[in-house]
């Protein structure tokens, strides 16, 4: 079975983020970069079908240089090979556009699987495995929080708000994964060594058949803000009586909340 894991460098989430002069971008210095953590679930999952039923793991990635870093992290937990797609064309593009370009990496592959994270944490827009899914004309299950491959179609278990529902598809097939398909593995030292031999097939828009306006971006960042800064706590003081008279003259009068 060839499995596919398609996966992003995002900001490590306890990075504090800065915005550029521009507005519209952040400020990419000091920042710890690392693989997004939905990715990892799927990256996980591949590992534990391959485990199971044998085959490949290919990871692909789009972006610039420092991806690699990525790239290694996932063969490192026992992925076999890698694609990175660099070309400064896709340096700004959007959600459709990476989709596109992840379409043609994909497809001279036939992968029999294709794995991502529901989202990429940054931009958690959610958008690019049912992109890359319809660019394929592959059918695509999003939200999976439970996978097992039978021969020739899958069963998935996704979550949906309040519930879970159970999906049977044929293969091949786009699955996104949700946090608690699985808890992903932490890579070992041997992993890390024989990381370093395996090969991360570097490719541009033109390898792969595209050219800049495949993937030029139809959508664009207007302004990035930060959260405004937390109110400071107010503390009631007083006895257990005093505190919730206080508390409830709070959240209606001030809070206006009740």
């Amino acid at each position: 079975m060839k499995i596919v894991v398609c996966m992003k460098q995002v900001p490590d989430t306890e990075t504090r983020i800065r915005i550029a002069p521009d507005g519209k971008s952040i400020v990419e210095q000091d920042v710890n970069w690392v693989v997004s953590p939905y990715d990892e679930f799927a990256i996980e999952e591949a590992l534990r079908i391959k485990e199971a039923k044998g085959g490949e793991v290919i990871l692909a990635c789009v972006g610039p240089d420092r991806v690699q870093s990525a790239l290694r992290n996932g063969l490192a937990m026992g992925a076999d090979s890698a694609i990175h797609l660099k070309d400064a064309a896709l340096d700004g593009a959007d959600t459709f556009g990476t989709a596109r370009a992840l379409a043609a990496v994909l497809k001279p592959l036939a992968p029999d699987l294709v794995l991502m994270g529901q989202q990429g944490v940054g931009g958690d827009n959610s958008q690019v495995p049912g992109l890359t899914a319809q660019i394929l004309d592959l059918p695509s299950v999003t939200m999976a929080v439970k996978v097992e491959v039978k021969d020739g179609s899958v069963t998935v278990e996704r979550e949906i708000e309040g519930a879970h529902e159970t999906w049977e598809s044929s293969l091949p097939v786009v699955i996104s994964a949700q946090k608690g398909l699985n808890e992903p593995r932490y890579a070992s030292l041997k992993g890390i060594m024989a990381a370093k031999k395996k090969v991360i097939e570097t490719k541009d828009l033109a390898a792969v058949g595209l050219a800049a306006g495949d993937v030029a971006a139809k959508t664009s960042i207007v302004a990035l803000e930060l959260p405004p800064p937390r109110a400071a706590v107010k503390m009631i003081e007083g006895d257990a009586d005093t505190q919730v008279r206080e508390l409830i003259r709070v959240l209606h009068e001030d809070a206006k909340v009740i």
